[in-house]
């Protein structure tokens, strides 16, 4: 890949697979990766969780927006964000500054996924405790977000990560 592509974005909604799926594929492209949600709770000293119940969504919103721009100015780099960093504009537009793949799974695999992480109820705001039907709405308000920004699109329901990441690959590399 070319030097003006050297970052990697991978969005997506929460239990999408974009930090197992940014270990792999930083791995295979020779680059590095982080967590954008754990460089901020390290920057911050905080949990997620503990920023919303705290100072609430607007200030985390802040924070998650002063993250993205520092891992704006990394090269050859694959970023999992948190699932709702497309919320602002601005931050779909920083996103543009690289490369950006939208993990996509079903609103059950997700609430399935969500439910089975035990880093969810410790370090994340409460979504999905509504369940399903709670799933299905967010992903109908982010799903036009996501695609907005979204250079490329895959299914991580039905898939290994590896699957997900050889996919990715040659797609990066066709471009």
């Amino acid at each position: 890949m070319s030097t003006t592509n050297s970052r990697v974005f991978l969005i997506g909604y929460r239990g999408s697979g974009k930090t197992a799926v940014a270990h792999l594929l930083a791995e295979r492209l020779g680059w590095s990766w982080c967590d954008a949600d754990a460089v901020l709770e390290e920057r911050f000293g905080k949990t997620i969780r503990q920023i919303f119940a705290d100072e609430g969504e607007p200030s985390f919103r802040d924070k998650e927006t002063q993250v993205l721009i520092d891992l704006c100015t990394r090269q050859s780099i694959v970023v999992a964000t948190g699932g709702g960093v497309v919320l602002r504009p601005g931050n779909r537009d920083l996103l543009r500054t690289g490369r950006v793949v939208w993990l996509t799974a079903d609103a059950a695999t997700l609430h399935r996924r969500i439910q089975a992480d035990t880093t969810t109820a410790e370090r994340r705001p409460s979504l999905a405790q509504g369940g399903l039907d709670e799933v299905r709405e967010i992903l109908a308000q982010r799903e036009p977000l996501y695609s907005e920004c979204a250079e490329l699109t895959v299914d991580t329901s039905n898939q290994t990560l590896q699957e997900v990441t050889e996919f990715i690959v040659s797609a990066l590399l066709a471009k």
